[in-house]
């Protein structure tokens, strides 16, 4: 520890924007002469980044801020994020926070922190949500192997479930240009894969008469970046073009986050969604006529209100029919201030469990279904760092968790595996084969 400095930590909760926007705050931290500590130790300041997805998240945020007052009770404390934005007073009931930002001034925090020491009233700076113009970058740094991109903010779409509008505002985006210097001080990193992060990242362009399309290709030449994933993309914004261009890019990886909610279509009426479920259908079925292997991360929700037997049995034997690689599975969070709150047909909390149980059974399937069908196979993976003697992690590029035995040389590179066995631990073992590199696959 260095002594005279002082220290700061961070603690992120949510989505990988979150953790994006942690990483840039982190920076302006170390500009003004902070040292950064894990969140475990001691520190001088604890920032944390909330999240307010579900009633869930509010919980885990509020058990997170009481955590860090218990641990170091005369450390500043500041709560950042979605909660914080819109449940500001509810945070500033919690007896030690110091201040509370809005998505307005969290990126001001280590300023208006300022040099003094804890307060005994709390400071609120909000905003009014419709009124928020600005995009303020972001990437994720201190990762060997990838970084976290943000380059997209808000959501102009107003699903009858989401409070994401009401948290980040109104889509916008920083120029392509702009987008393409942050690539490009990623490069600087030594990181070889970026994740492109945003709340609807396939509506960029609107706040610049620009495209996602465009801003993909731009990125594609970026010198230095091996690999780009897209993370969640809309069903419906995603166009043939994207999937051709994807499947033309040696940097553009087989593998889509798409959200789907639910595989009924009164249930998606209901949700408010853009698309139907023949629409997503056609989605997948045409990434995968031109990029056979790719991964397919689905998220759905159980148990929205209205949701019968019958409308979540039609969904599930339509996951069935459209096979996707992993289910990211959310039981129906009442959210304040969305219609949804207001809807009739409240399904009753054992019928959720029971529809979560069986959905995550399915996933579990379709999960492994596809890493074996990779088996045999040698495919390029970026392996990440290990403490000597342990294994070492890494993802193909169709997102494939692979495990190998430890060889220092191989952290940071990617480099061939032969897919060998699926293990009971989420994994696929793997090994390298003499003579073969990623170069030549």
């Amino acid at each position: 520890m260095n002594e005279g400095k002082k220290r700061v930590a961070f603690y992120t909760l949510g989505c990988k924007l979150n953790f994006s926007e942690t990483s840039t705050i982190a920076r302006q931290f170390a500009e003004m002469g902070y040292e950064r500590v894990s969140p475990e130790s001691e520190a001088d300041v604890y920032v944390i980044n909330t999240c307010s997805v579900t009633e869930h998240a509010d919980k885990k945020c509020r058990q997170t801020i009481r955590k860090f007052i218990g641990k170091s009770p005369n450390a500043m404390v500041a709560v950042v994020g979605c909660y914080a934005q819109l449940k500001p007073e509810e945070i500033a009931q919690i007896e030690g926070v110091d201040l509370v930002l809005g998505a307005a001034d969290k990126f001001n925090l280590p300023h208006l922190l300022g040099n003094g020491g804890k307060k005994s009233n709390v400071k609120i700076y909000s905003c009014d949500i419709d009124t928020l113009t600005d995009f303020f970058p972001a990437y994720s740094t201190g990762d060997r192997t990838r970084s976290f991109l943000k380059v997209q903010d808000g959501c102009d779409y107003h699903c009858s479930y989401c409070t994401i509008p009401l948290a980040r505002g109104k889509s916008r985006n920083y120029p392509i240009d702009k987008i393409v210097e942050q690539a490009e001080a990623i490069t600087y990193q030594n990181v070889k894969e970026i994740v492109l992060t945003g709340v609807n990242i396939g509506d960029f362009g609107k706040s610049t008469g620009e495209s996602f399309l465009e801003l993909i290709k731009r990125l594609d030449g970026v010198k230095g970046i091996e690999r780009y994933r897209i993370s969640s993309i809309e069903p419906n914004l995603i166009t043939p073009e994207i999937v051709d261009f994807v499947a033309a890019s040696s940097k553009f990886l087989p593998h889509f986050h798409i959200p789907l909610q639910s595989g009924s279509n009164r249930i998606l009426a209901l949700m408010r969604r853009r698309y139907n479920r023949e629409l997503f259908a056609e989605r997948i079925a045409l990434i995968r006529s031109k990029m056979p292997d790719t991964f397919f991360g689905v998220d759905v929700i159980v148990g929205f209100p209205g949701e019968t037997d019958d409308d979540f049995m039609d969904a599930y034997r339509f996951i069935e029919m459209v096979r996707p690689s992993f289910l990211h599975i959310f039981p129906f969070s009442e959210r304040s201030n969305t219609p949804a709150a207001k809807f009739d047909g409240k399904i009753h909390p054992s019928a959720i469990k029971k529809r979560l149980s069986m959905l995550s059974e399915l996933s579990e399937k379709l999960h492994i279904d596809f890493y074996k069908s990779f088996l045999g196979q040698v495919r390029p993976v970026l392996v990440e760092s290990a403490r000597r003697g342990e294994l070492m992690l890494g993802f193909t590029d169709n997102y494939i968790k692979v495990s190998l035995p430890y060889n220092a040389n191989l952290a940071g590179r990617v480099v061939g595996v032969k897919l060998l066995e699926v293990s009971n631990k989420g994994y696929v073992k793997g090994q390298v084969p003499q003579n073969v590199s990623a170069e030549k696959l």
